[in-house]
């Protein structure tokens, strides 16, 4: 039975009501009026059931008055949640009913609650109406049209600058590259990640200062056809110039054209017999397609490089949205990107534009877990996917395709818990322990494990 849910009420004086035109605003191609009741047909109406029932009017004015910036009543989890539901059970009556709450309530620009309720809304109104995939793939062009590489650059090193989230991996996975690179003088980086190279420039400055002979260092960028040739021609520039302030002999390469990372070859990154090879995997292995993953790390593996490191984001969306999965699915997604939510929160202004892009790369990110069950066909052939898993089940994933682990030395350690002491308080660093299948690093979030790396040779 449905428990009602309300929201705080406020002084309609001091703040007003909400914008509920904001939905439709951002899906202008898929109009549609929801109102308590109205049915659909192919779903389960049980109009005699007691529905939720919460107050329209804003609950902006809460969070100022508390101190709370999210706010003391935390409604839209539970609401989002009974939503999810009402979709898994084709409860068309709830399903219609919710919707239109969430809709009056949710705002990408009030408070936390207001914010969490606006970036699941959409893939919940996509996963109802069946619509996830198209309304992916718009988002996909608007996102790919209206940004250029300098805003995602500063976006990407202003997130750095205020959340350890990516540059935790970086340290990590530098270190360990650098101590499995040491005494070699031909060294070949292949770098199958969507860092846009943000990692390179300190592990240069690093070998620079290396006390034997300065190595050469080939640098091999994998990117999908979804990346624009102008941004790696960009990138290219940057990290050359670089190198030569560095004096580091560097030769860049890119393996582009690819619509899928499955496609990889051997062939395609040019190993040369006397290379030391590291395989640098951030964030990139999750965007390979669930099918296809075995297959690609023993194609890693086939390189017989010195070190692969990996580094993902600790949640696992491996559940199918489908009906019966469905919740069980939601309540992952809503556990992780909560927990995102709150550092972006914490970490950046209200009205940082950094910020906002990232909001945005999160909403696209949910509408693929919940409304495309995590894996899309973006263009003809071009596909992404969304799927996340455990640091223990990638370290099965690998430990099958005859991978070892490489324990983090205790400099890297000290580097890492070094990285961590430039950020707000609420940032951990904890060594996986337990049974066989932990490895690695985890980053933590107020205790909660979010980001995972670790590394390993054939």
């Amino acid at each position: 039975m449905f428990q009602p849910v309300r929201a705080p009420h406020q002084d309609h004086h001091k703040s007003p009501i909400m914008d509920t035109t904001l939905y439709t605003a951002k899906l202008p191609y898929l109009i549609y009026s929801i109102q308590p009741g109205n049915g659909q047909s192919g779903m389960r109406s049980s109009s005699n059931q007691q529905l939720p029932v919460i107050s329209q009017t804003s609950t902006c004015s809460l969070s100022s008055e508390s101190g709370d910036p999210c706010g003391s009543a935390k409604w839209a989890a539970s609401l989002l949640r009974e939503c999810a539901k009402a979709i898994s059970e084709k409860d068309s009556t709830k399903i219609h009913h919710l919707l239109w709450m969430l809709n009056e309530l949710a705002s990408a620009y009030g408070d936390c609650e207001q914010k969490l309720a606006s970036l699941f809304l959409q893939a919940l109104f996509c996963k109802a109406t069946e619509t996830g995939e198209r309304c992916y793939k718009i988002l996909t062009s608007v996102t790919e049209k209206s940004r250029s590489f300098e805003s995602v650059r500063k976006m990407m090193l202003k997130f750095q600058e205020v959340s350890p989230w990516t540059s935790f991996g970086h340290v990590a996975s530098n270190g360990a590259i650098l101590e499995a690179f040491d005494g070699g003088s031909k060294l070949h980086i292949i770098d199958i990640s969507n860092t846009f190279c943000t990692q390179w420039p300190t592990l240069l400055e690093a070998l620079a200062t290396r006390s034997d002979e300065t190595p050469r260092l080939k640098l091999t960028v994998v990117t999908t056809v979804s990346m624009e040739k102008s941004v790696m021609k960009e990138i290219r520039q940057r990290m050359e110039k670089f190198a030569r302030l560095m004096g580091v002999p560097f030769e860049f390469q890119v393996v582009s054209e690819l619509s899928r990372l499955a496609e990889l070859t051997k062939e395609e990154l040019g190993v040369q017999e006397d290379e030391a090879v590291a395989v640098n995997c951030i964030g990139a292995l999750r965007r390979i397609n669930v099918k296809d993953r075995d297959a690609v790390v023993r194609m890693i593996h086939s390189l017989g490089p010195r070190v692969v490191t990996v580094v993902e984001e600790e949640a696992d969306f491996t559940s199918s949205s489908m009906d019966d999965q469905f919740v069980k699915c939601f309540d992952e997604c809503l556990r992780f990107y909560s927990l995102f939510y709150e550092m972006l929160e914490e970490s950046f202004s209200t009205t940082s534009n950094e910020r906002l892009m990232l909001e945005r790369e999160c909403s696209r990110s949910i509408l693929s877990v919940l409304g495309c069950d995590g894996e899309v066909e973006v263009d003809v052939g071009d596909e992404e996917s969304e799927i996340r898993e455990r640091g223990r089940q990638w370290s099965q994933r690998l430990r099958k395709e005859a991978f070892s682990l490489v324990g983090f030395s205790d400099d890297v350690v000290d580097d890492v818990k070094a990285l961590l002491k430039r950020y707000r308080a609420g940032w951990s660093l904890v060594l996986a322990q337990g049974d066989d299948d932990s490895a690695g690093l985890y980053l933590t979030w107020k205790e909660e494990p979010v980001v995972w790396v670790s590394a390993w040779k054939p």
